[in-house]
This record gives C-alpha cells, sequence and structure tokens, in this order.
C-alpha cells in the first residue's frame, strides 16, 4: 500500500457523541434492550438493521466470517436461515460455538453477541421457506452454496432447469436447506462517546439470569 494511503487511514476520525448508555437505561434483560435498539435502528432508516455479520470456527481451527440477515428472535435465540452444506453449516456442524456483530455504525452503536448454535426443527424451516419469494425458493435449489461452479452461465442453466422442474408445482423445501438458532451466552451492547471514552455494558448468562457488567472502552 503507498506510504500516503496508510496516513490517510490513520487520520481517519469520527467523534461518537449521539448518545451514551447508562445501566439504569439499559435494564437488566438484555432481550429487552436488544429489542428497542433493534426497533430504534428500523426507525432510523439504516439499510438492513437485521443484518449480522456471523462467524465460525471449522475443524482446522480458521475463523470465517460473513453476513446473513436476522429473520426472528425471542428468549430462545437469533435465527436465520441457509443451507446446512454451506461453509457456516459445515463449520456449525462441527462446532456450534459461533459470534455474532451488529454493525450499526450510521447509529453510533453495534451489538456483539457469543453464543451456540442448533439446526432448526423442519416445521419452522418449511414455515419460513413457504414465505420466500419463489425465486429465492427456486434459488435454494440451484446453489449448491459455497461450492466452486464453473461459470456464471453454468449457475443460471441450473437455476432454468430447477424453475423448468417446479414450474406446475410448489416449490419444496431443499433436503439441505433449512436454518439456525443462536443461544445468546452472552450479550455486549456498544455506544460511542466522545474522545473514545464509549460505553460498553456485557450481560453473560448465569444459569436462568443475566450478570450486567461494564467494560473499558
Amino acid at each position: 500500500m503507498p506510504e500516503h494511503e496508510q496516513h490517510d487511514l490513520a487520520r481517519l476520525r469520527h467523534e461518537y457523541a449521539d448518545a451514551g448508555l447508562v445501566e439504569d437505561d439499559a435494564g437488566s434483560d438484555p432481550w429487552l434492550l436488544f429489542r428497542r435498539w433493534l426497533d430504534e435502528a428500523l426507525a432510523s432508516g439504516l439499510h438492513e438493521p437485521n443484518a449480522m455479520v456471523v462467524s465460525t470456527v471449522s475443524t482446522d481451527r480458521r475463523v470465517s466470517s460473513r453476513t446473513v440477515l436476522l429473520k426472528g428472535f425471542d428468549e430462545r435465540g437469533l435465527v436465520f436461515f441457509t443451507n446446512h452444506a454451506s461453509h457456516k453449516g459445515a463449520d456449525l456442524s462441527a462446532n456450534p460455538a459461533c459470534a455474532v456483530v451488529f454493525p450499526w455504525h450510521p447509529i453510533e452503536r453495534q451489538v456483539r453477541v457469543e453464543a451456540v448454535a442448533a439446526a432448526l426443527p423442519t416445521d419452522e424451516v418449511e414455515g419460513y421457506f413457504r414465505l420466500r419469494p419463489r425465486g429465492a425458493q427456486i434459488g435454494a435449489w440451484a446453489s449448491r452454496q459455497s461450492q466452486v461452479v464453473e461459470s456464471r452461465a453454468a449457475l443460471e442453466q441450473t437455476y432454468a432447469e430447477y424453475e423448468a422442474q417446479f414450474a406446475d408445482r410448489e416449490v419444496p423445501v431443499p433436503p439441505t436447506w433449512g436454518g439456525y438458532r443462536l443461544r445468546p451466552e452472552a450479550f455486549e451492547f456498544w455506544q460511542g462517546r466522545p474522545g473514545r471514552m464509549h460505553d460498553r455494558l456485557r450481560f453473560r448468562r448465569e444459569g436462568d439470569s443475566w450478570l450486567r457488567e461494564r467494560l473499558a472502552p
């Protein structure tokens, strides 16, 4: 990298000053705070506030991260859908421990989650698959997610073949397609503050309750 570009990156600064996060405002239940922050991210007009970066670890201890879309949540965990035969699916099958980040930079917030993944039951997968646009349903059949493909043309040819196969009937759920529920073991809520003195509140699971802690920025 040219030296001037390194210097430009080193000088990048943004002063965070919109709001703070104090214990009385955060409460004792991370799910309530997460719901409130997600609602505020939605109200802010943030592009795809349900986008979350999921990190997994392979059997040879290599870490991979990718962005997926949160499609539901409750006290049991965060839900997203994917192909179980994908890279992340293989990782989660071997090691269900994972981490999540919601990068809400425009509103000077982020939420980190440390979790354990479990595959969703068939009825939940079927219910969500029926809500997907038909094109996305066919795409789930056409794409062997994370596998090497010969070309874009070959991928589109496969899509056309499945489109013809299901032309006159409902598209079934592919056998390798499904989803995961990520059960949080810890939440961290990060709020930008001036002088890089950011607010970081962590909630750690302790049995059926949560322990709230403040972390140094």
